[in-house]
């Protein structure tokens, strides 16, 4: 039965890009063994809440499942502490404690629009020699079908999702992309107009329509109005592991497919998109390309090789080991309860 003994919580400024913040949570049992969290670009309340709440939430409390507790300050990051801590005393890997059963996973790489066709094409290139056999590809209106029909072209046999980052109104334009033997239509539409354009695109298209819910709510609301046939699903967004399972099993049961995705981070977070997306109805390329290796703070580190991604088996809870005295450099502040 675990039972924390103290926590950690760390701000931690990331040495890559734009420098994104991350906020680490490291729980002690009573018999010294720990668990690890992490959320991203965390909003400005998480932090007062994950102080004000957590340690009431955690120390000392009993509890035989990270199921009991509901919702903990701190949401995901918090959550996934719990979930490691617990698979870490059972000897588990967090993968199989979730009802995952996959060894390794099919990787996407996400190309941005390039300035021309002949550096888009190059780019693919260089991801496919490296391994890859999937790519998705950003697309907007003006760069939509050349990109795609230069790529295809280039590469037939190549996997192709594309994702419009909801930049899309007309129907027609998506419909349009149909015709490259597409995996996916990634996040068509934003905006008021709800499920109705999504809907009416997957009438139109063959592709799944892959739509991005951070609830089980509105998951169960896309699949009723028949908004696609395909869910992005984001461990960290959802707000807890519970739900993720909950997610995947309503998904499956109305013949959705799966992709996991996101996490960036320290890697930590990734390796939670990791275990989410050996759940038996992931079947769609993952996404967890970034952050890079060397800026995350585990070993071995989360990513991609040769266009495959193994979910670590080995190790109990997340299967990753934490470099403590990086979090500690990094941390910009922290606090211990």
């Amino acid at each position: 039965m675990p039972r924390v003994r103290e926590l950690e919580v760390f701000r931690v400024v990331l040495p890559y890009g734009r420098r994104p913040e991350s906020l680490m949570v490291r729980l002690t049992d009573y018999g010294g063994m720990t668990g690890w969290g992490e959320v991203v670009d965390p909003d400005a309340k998480t932090w007062a809440a994950m102080e004000e709440g957590l340690g009431r939430a955690l120390i000392g409390v009993d509890w035989e499942h990270p199921d009991e507790l509901g919702v903990v300050p701190g949401g995901s990051a918090s959550d996934m502490a719990c979930w490691d801590l617990w698979a870490r005393m059972r000897g588990v890997p967090l993968a199989h404690a979730l009802g995952g059963d996959r060894t390794y996973l099919t990787a996407t790489v996400r190309i941005a629009p390039e300035r021309d066709l002949d550096s888009l094409v190059a780019r693919v290139n260089r991801h496919v020699c490296a391994g890859y056999t999937h790519v998705t590809l950003d697309v907007r209106p003006g760069w939509d079908i050349e990109p795609l029909r230069a790529v295809r072209q280039a590469y037939p046999a190549l996997g192709i999702g594309v994702d419009a980052h909801g930049a899309y109104t007309d129907v027609g334009a998506l419909e349009a992309l149909d015709g490259y033997t597409l995996s996916a239509i990634e996040r068509p539409f934003t905006g008021p107009a709800g499920f109705a354009d999504h809907a009416d695109l997957q009438e139109r298209v063959a592709a799944p329509v892959l739509l991005e819910v951070s609830s089980v709510a509105g998951l169960c609301e896309a699949i009723a109005a028949g908004a696609g046939r395909a869910l992005l699903l984001r461990p960290a967004a959802v707000g807890s592991l519970r739900e993720v399972r909950q997610a995947h099993d309503h998904a499956v049961a109305a013949g959705w497919e799966i992709s996991c995705a996101g996490g960036q981070g320290g890697g930590l977070a990734r390796a939670a998109t990791v275990a989410a997306a050996s759940l038996p109805g992931c079947g769609l390329p993952c996404d967890v390309a970034e952050p890079p290796r060397s800026a995350q703070i585990v070993t071995p580190p989360v990513g991609a090789s040769g266009g495959v991604v193994a979910v670590p088996l080995t190790q109990p809870g997340l299967g990753h080991n934490v470099d403590e005295a990086r979090v500690r450099r990094l941390a910009r502040e922290s606090y211990a309860a």
